[in-house]
């Protein structure tokens, strides 16, 4: 990132979605679109009310702001409706780490796999990292197809409390 960072200013297009950072404007609508089967690969739980969910995002701000770690909501062109998160978590370093999740009622319809896409191509631009780390729980055949389609390969197993992990290296789509 260059000194003159501006997280407001940031803002991703892609054919059917745009991407911008998360603000607490946007708190309501992601925390509307969390489900139990949402947080089933996640390594973190439901939160069970707004206010535990503003625990963790008021947690995002700083770092969103100083551009080490961020959190885009993803929305609709076509409606500007909430269709989930994408996370590009140690921004700065030579392998960022992307995270996703799309609320249930649009799952199929490759919504996941252009928002990631969209991120990478944003972030090698900005960043030009040697590649992504794309961390997927072993169930999750999904989110291993989006990697996958990305050229992701695997490079590593992780065990948590809630389940397996693969973690794919994605390539940085300029080199």
């Amino acid at each position: 990132m260059s000194a003159g960072w501006d997280a407001g200013g940031v803002e991703i297009k892609s054919e059917r979605l745009h991407l911008r950072l998360f603000t607490a404007d946007d708190a309501d609508e992601v925390f509307a679109a969390i489900t139990p089967a949402i947080t089933r690969f996640m390594q973190w739980e439901l939160p069970r009310s707004p206010t535990a969910f503003a625990e963790v995002w008021r947690s995002w701000l700083a770092p969103i702001l100083d551009g080490s770690d961020l959190h885009f909501v993803v929305r609709s062109l076509v409606d500007d409706r909430c269709l989930g998160l994408v996370g590009l978590h140690a921004a700065k370093t030579v392998r960022p780490e992307i995270g996703i999740w799309i609320r249930e009622d649009v799952h199929g319809n490759g919504i996941g796999r252009e928002a990631v896409a969209a991120v990478a191509a944003w972030a090698s631009g900005e960043l030009d990292p040697d590649c992504f780390a794309y961390p997927v729980a072993e169930e999750n055949v999904a989110s291993r197809r989006i990697a996958e389609g990305l050229g992701g390969s695997i490079v590593e197993t992780r065990s948590n409390p809630k389940y397996i992990s693969v973690v794919y290296h994605i390539p940085n789509p300029r080199r």
